[in-house]
């Protein structure tokens, strides 16, 4: 097994715990039913150190190019949910709440996209 592909499972490994830990610490302190708050908080800040670590490991190369591996590929992709994110919208839809869906997709996708964007003009 190559050094990358290990990178990526012990980082995809690390995500997904993460990613359920995050998930029940917010349904414990704050549950709904309504909105898929903890959902989006993973891709909030999922996307926000994506941007840091871009900056940090393509651009100042900080970091090793192998922690892209373990950082970027693995953990990240383990710990945000856009597929989680398609399935809650679906959901909503097929509840018969279409604004709730249309406004959670709207508040995901510019506060995701604006948390990326400071990332990188935090690591900068």
């Amino acid at each position: 097994m190559s050094l990358q592909i290990l990178l990526v499972a012990i980082g995809g490994a690390t995500g997904a715990l993460g990613r359920y830990g995050v998930s029940r610490l917010v349904t414990s302190v704050a549950p709904s039913h309504a909105w898929p708050t903890a959902t989006m908080l993973v891709n909030l800040l999922g996307s926000t150190l994506i941007g840091v670590l871009y900056v940090i490991i393509t651009e100042k190369s900080v970091l090793h190019p192998d922690s892209r591996h373990i950082l970027m590929v693995g953990f990240l992709g383990a710990f945000t949910t856009f597929s989680t994110f398609s399935l809650e919208t679906v959901a909503l839809l097929e509840s018969g709440r279409p604004m709730l869906a249309l406004s959670y997709v709207f508040f995901t996708l510019v506060s995701c996209i604006v948390g990326c964007w400071l990332g990188i003009q935090l690591a900068r």
